[in-house]
């Protein structure tokens, strides 16, 4: 169960805790999880103080838990600032030797290629930014509403704002028709988007195999200009939140069905041949556990094999329905090499007539956003 969920529970159960009180029990939780592995060996109190001392820039409120070596270790050696990572973790060597920060993701020796482990590493200390991304002639409203609202922004691109997580947009923005809330690396995969080239006019139908939420579905509408697009999911909800959002967005003109990816039979009673295909693959989603840090503690190593074959299955499955010079773009939200790299290998390998146009780990840990991967495909 995710945590979010937990944590409605038990406030459900427990009434005694108003607003505020609920706001600080959860931010405390997830800040103790964002600790991971490294904390293992600590009994709870101390676990919960070593989190409070890395993940704060000041003590604030929590003062009163530590005693002045720690208040002191807060701040800068010149007195200044705060004190950088760096000084903090040298404190924590010289009070706990045994701390090993290295481990809080515990996962590393599966990491994908090019990922920098030790600022993956700490970056789960952080929590991720919320972005934004504008639709086609919306940046005039958007950028005025948020003004108006006095809400600070930072401009990445033309289309992409950063503001700060938990930031409140539902009542100033016009969400889905305006912008969408998508994270920043996800944005950047439009790039990958804009490299499939060889679409004829009257061809671009395009199947969003794995819709979820369906952020990728209104990337390639804003992105290919007029296409045929139909969306899939194996749960029907969440193809009835699609049609909500698509609504919203503007969207009326695409097909949907839930189908089973896994299952060859059930496939083929509903799919028909795409130029496009976008598979946005069920996956362990460790490149997104700076957002939901519970992972960290509770993922099992073993998954990323099950995640693997899974992901195998649904490739298996649906690069038949790719045309004919059309495209398939594989992606993930995994920093596993085993979900990422290797199904490259294994299209490939298995798969000659796809061949390789272009692979890609985008680092999101460096810019507080999520870390994501992709490879398109095109079939000759």
């Amino acid at each position: 169960m995710p945590f979010v969920h937990h944590l409605k529970q038990y406030f459900a159960a427990h009434k005694k805790h108003g607003s505020t009180d609920r706001r600080t029990i959860a931010h405390l939780c997830y800040t103790y999880y964002r600790l991971g592995a490294s904390i293992s060996n600590f009994d709870t109190d101390k676990g919960l103080q070593l989190a409070i001392f890395l993940c704060e820039a000041k003590p604030g409120n929590w003062a009163l838990l530590f005693e002045p070596s720690w208040l002191a270790a807060w701040v800068a050696s010149d007195g200044s600032s705060v004190a950088t990572l760096d000084q903090k973790l040298d404190f924590i060597k010289e009070v706990y030797p045994g701390y090993n920060p290295a481990t809080i993701f515990p996962f590393a020796a599966h990491l994908s290629e090019g990922m920098d482990a030790t600022a993956f590493n700490r970056s789960h200390l952080l929590q991720p930014d919320l972005f934004i991304r504008i639709r086609p002639r919306q940046e005039d409203a958007v950028v005025s509403k948020l003004n108006k609202a006095e809400i600070h922004f930072e401009k990445i691109s033309d289309t992409c704002l950063r503001l700060a997580s938990g930031t409140k947009l539902d009542e100033v923005l016009l969400i889905n028709k305006e912008a969408v809330i998508q994270d920043y690396s996800s944005q950047q995969i439009g790039n990958v988007y804009a490299l499939a080239t060889e679409f004829a006019d009257s061809k671009k139908r395009v199947w969003d195999a794995c819709a979820a939420s369906g952020g990728k579905s209104i990337l390639a509408v804003d992105l290919l200009g007029q296409i045929k697009l139909t969306a899939s999911d194996m749960r029907a909800s969440i193809l009835r939140n699609l049609q909500t959002r698509f609504t919203a967005a503007g969207m009326g003109a695409y097909q949907s069905f839930a189908v089973d990816l896994t299952s060859a039979h059930d496939l083929s009673n509903f799919a028909k041949l795409a130029d496009f295909i976008i598979c946005d693959a069920p996956c362990s989603g460790s490149g997104t556990w700076g957002r939901t840090p519970e992972h960290l503690a509770f993922f099992d190593e073993a998954s990323i094999d099950n995640y693997r074959q899974l992901q195998q299955s649904i490739i298996t499955n649906t690069l038949p329905y790719v045309a004919v010079n059309g495209y398939f773009l594989y992606s993930t939200c995994s920093v596993f090499a085993a979900e990422n790299e290797a199904q490259v290998k294994f299209i490939t390998t298995n798969f000659p007539e796809f061949k390789l146009v272009h692979q890609q780990l985008f680092t999101g840990y460096t810019k507080k956003a999520d870390t994501m991967f992709a490879a398109l495909f095109q079939k000759k």
